[in-house]
Formats: structure tokens, sequence, C-alpha cells
């Protein structure tokens, strides 16, 4: 069962878990988030590591750089050639990060 890691940078090796209930109130990270993060491909993985360390945390730049890749336009972080498979990665990450109150890389090892 995945379980929130912590960033190997300040040698933490939990956090409390952000899910919450309906209530509001903190509640163990539920069985829905756990299998969800422990069945993450090695590309959703990925994703998500880039997002944590060099998108500040947060999907809306990577997504541009996505899209405007595509569009030719300039972007700052060159990922794979399966770009329109990475904005649909990150289009399920981020709905599945915004019902659950989370955030992934809580939940993936990150390098």
């Amino acid at each position: 069962m995945a379980k929130p890691v912590g960033n190997k940078d300040n040698g933490s090796t939990s956090s409390p878990p952000r899910a919450t209930s309906r209530g509001g109130g903190k509640t163990a990270v539920s069985k829905a988030v756990s299998d969800f993060a422990d069945n993450l491909s090695d590309e959703h993985q990925m994703l998500v590591v880039l997002k944590a360390q060099l998108y500040g945390g947060t999907w809306e730049p990577m997504l541009d750089d996505l899209r405007n890749r595509l569009t030719g336009k300039p972007y700052i972080f060159k990922l794979a050639n399966r770009i329109e498979d990475d904005i649909e990665r990150i289009g399920q990450m981020q709905q599945f990060e915004t019902e659950h109150n989370i955030d992934l890389a809580e939940y993936v090892e990150l390098p």
C-alpha cells in the first residue's frame, strides 16, 4: 500500500496524509489513493517527479509546455515524443489529485 514518502532533501521518511473526508477532517490515506499511486506506470511516475521538481508542484506549466511543443511554440522542457499521451496522463492524475485532495508527489519516490 502506498504511503506518503518524504523528500530526500530533508531526510524525512514520511509526511502526514493529506486526504480528507467529506466532513473536512483528516483521515488515513484511502484505499483508492494507495491503489492509484501503487499502480502508476513508469511514465506516470516520471510526470509526477517532473511536476514536483521542475514545475513548482503544479500541472499547468507542464501542460503549457507540452501544448506549446505540439504547436511549435517555445517550451521549457523536452519530455518525450509521446506528448499527447503525457497530456492525457497528466489529466488523469490531475483529476485524481483534485478528487482526493492529495499531491501524488507525496506518494512517489522522488530521485
